[in-house]
């Protein structure tokens, strides 16, 4: 089992900038593949990023490509997810994920889920 605590969420203005953080214990990260994933209200939870376990590439999807930044550091056994530039449309609860089986984009292939972080970004 690995247990997932996302933090660092708020309130911002257009423009500005959030780190998140998503704490691991249970079992170490470095063994699985963890993304970030978010869900608006009335909307579907929708890939943000991911970064690999075998050798730490990622990937983002195109709405916050050149904006967001995923990364890991396997000793603290954190997940981050940098976000600058951020927009009204970026407000939504943001959830850490993990998974060992695959690289996805897809919720359904991830076997772990933090509670989630709600960031909010004003106009």
């Amino acid at each position: 089992q690995v247990q997932l605590v996302e933090s660092g969420g708020g309130l911002v203005q257009s423009g500005g900038s959030l780190v998140l953080s998503c704490a691991a214990s249970g079992r170490t990260i470095s063994m699985f593949h963890m993304a970030w994933f978010r869900q608006a209200p009335g909307q579907e939870r929708e890939f943000v990023a991911v970064t690999r376990w075998t050798d730490g590439i990622t990937y983002s999807a195109d709405s916050v490509k050149g904006r967001f930044i995923i990364s890991r550091d396997n000793a603290k056994n954190t997940v981050y997810l940098q976000m600058k530039s951020l927009r009204p449309e970026d407000t939504a609860v943001y959830y850490c994920a993990a998974s060992g089986r695959s690289v996805s984009t897809r919720r359904g292939d991830y076997d772990y889920w933090g509670q989630g972080t709600q960031v909010t970004v004003s106009p």
